[in-house]
């Protein structure tokens, strides 16, 4: 699930503004999340299997709305990509219940890039979004960590479980 890869036209009149940059790497990771969570969902069923469902729901709507603060800020919204290359084979409930919680994790650091790239009230909808996230990992994880959003940063880290997937064919590869 690529986070970091923010794709832009030639014509593309965005205007730079750290503000700008950290709503459109939201929405890239909002993308990824929703791509993310279409996979794991049809290998959990139950009550794991709703929760699916709604964190998908969730995402496609902060999506939504983050394509239209975009529009807002003047820019053009960055388009999903046509597939995203997971971390792990996902190929049971289990990994699907890890996959969750590494999707969470990804969109808790885009959120809280954005907390500290906005003011006001995008403040406040990114760090609501930001404690979402936080609290949706902890359910798939069992637990929580200190600092959501920020385990990604943290040294030692293992790439695998935390940082960005890069998109199917981003590196030129399929």
């Amino acid at each position: 699930m690529s986070t970091r890869s923010i794709r832009r036209s030639d014509d593309d009149s965005d205007d730079g503004s750290p503000e700008l940059t950290a709503v459109q790497a939201a929405l890239a990771a909002e993308h990824a999340a929703a791509y993310g969570y279409g996979v794991l969902g049809g290998r959990l069923d139950g009550k794991q299997g709703a929760e699916a469902r709604s964190a998908h729901d969730a995402h496609r709507a902060r999506r939504d709305a983050l394509a239209r603060t975009v529009r807002d800020l003047g820019g053009r919204p960055v388009a999903a990509n046509a597939a995203y290359a997971l971390p792990f084979a996902v190929p049971d409930g289990p990994a699907a219940v890890r996959l969750a919680a590494v999707l969470e994790d990804r969109i808790a650091g885009a959120y809280a890039d954005l907390v500290r790239a906005t003011e006001g009230e995008r403040r406040k909808d990114a760090a609501g979004a930001l404690r979402e996230a936080a609290v949706r990992s902890a359910r798939w994880r069992g637990g929580n960590v200190a600092f959501p959003g920020l385990a990604e940063r943290a040294a030692g880290a293992d790439p695998a479980a935390t940082g960005p997937v890069e998109a199917a064919g981003a590196d030129g590869t399929r």
